[in-house]
């Protein structure tokens, strides 16, 4: 794959790993930059070649700690804008505060929102993210945005590792969209954990809707952040027969007591993308896979960089 000369790829501290995977996907280099802090702690940004005129692509994860990696997106862009780059893109596989996208309760924010105008001012022109919370939050932005999915890495690793007697299982009521297009691309049934949510980061089990007694269950969904109600769900799974247990995730905040609740649950295997860069302890757990989105990603930049449609990628 061979990119327009004037790309350039840029990357903060948030996934290294995964911006240099996109880079040797479209047979380049990462561009140069030195993001560093002061010693109060303050973002301290450095461009370190030429962007004179070039289509720049910052790749930047808004994941754990959230605030410390936006204010590098933010500050990156700045730098970038200043020094004349002629298009920027945020490419943020993970968009972190997408759980802040609506007033819950009196007097609350609609922190999504404002993390959209942060970025906006900032001078980006255009966003690429994949399996977004909640898809409204395209609906923030005033310029383009472009909202990939992880399905088909996690379809392709399902077709070949953990097909026959499968159920698709949804965690809760607002993923039936996604578990219904698992579903029918793998042509199998459908079920939904109903349960309830006391405070945040905090769910009981109440029941199952579907049949998964003698079948293979696979969760999907787009992210697992402290695993309580994934690893409920699966304990309510096995108790109504399923045979196996598996979940396919995208994104692996992975927060708090997560790996051990994961390690100690009836669950298989958890497959998550590398959006979110896992430090060793995670890359070293029997229990967890972890697959590169880098192509897709790469793909979706090339397109982007060539004018073509990226449409055909959000399936």
């Amino acid at each position: 794959m061979k990119a327009r000369e004037e790309i350039k790829i840029f990357s903060g501290n948030s996934n290294k790993a995964l911006s240099q995977a996109i880079c040797v996907a479209l047979g380049g280099s990462l561009g140069s930059a030195e993001v560093r802090r002061f010693s109060d702690g303050e973002v301290w940004v450095e461009i370190q070649e030429n962007v004179r005129g070039k289509d720049v692509f910052v790749v930047q994860s808004t994941c754990h700690p959230a605030n410390e990696h936006l204010m590098e997106l933010l500050i990156m862009v700045d730098a970038l804008k200043r020094a004349s780059a002629e298009r920027i893109t945020a490419v943020i596989p993970y968009y972190g505060y997408a759980r802040q996208d609506r007033k819950v309760a009196p007097r609350t924010p609609i922190s999504s929102k404002l993390v959209a105008d942060l970025i906006e001012a900032a001078g980006v022109h255009r966003v690429l993210s994949v399996d977004l919370h909640a898809g409204q939050i395209q609906g923030f932005f005033n310029i383009p945005f472009d909202h990939l999915y992880g399905a088909p890495i996690l379809l392709e690793y399902i077709r070949e590792n953990l097909m026959n007697d499968l159920v698709i299982v949804t965690p809760d009521a607002g993923g039936t969209e996604r578990a219904r297009a698992y579903a029918k691309r793998l042509d199998t049934t459908l079920a939904m954990i109903d349960k309830r949510r006391s405070r945040p980061n905090e769910a009981e089990v109440m029941n199952v809707i579907g049949q998964v007694g003698g079948k293979k269950a696979i969760i999907v969904d787009d992210m697992v952040d402290t695993a309580g109600t994934l690893t409920l769900g699966a304990q309510a799974l096995k108790e109504l027969g399923a045979t196996q247990i598996y979940a396919c995730i995208t994104h692996g905040v992975l927060s708090g007591k997560a790996l051990e609740r994961i390690e100690n649950s009836v669950i298989e295997k958890l497959i998550i993308t590398d959006t979110i860069s896992q430090p060793e302890v995670v890359r070293n757990c029997p229990k967890i896979e972890i697959l590169s989105i880098a192509k897709l990603l790469a793909e979706a930049i090339y397109r982007i960089n060539h004018n073509d449609s990226v449409s055909s990628l959000f399936v």
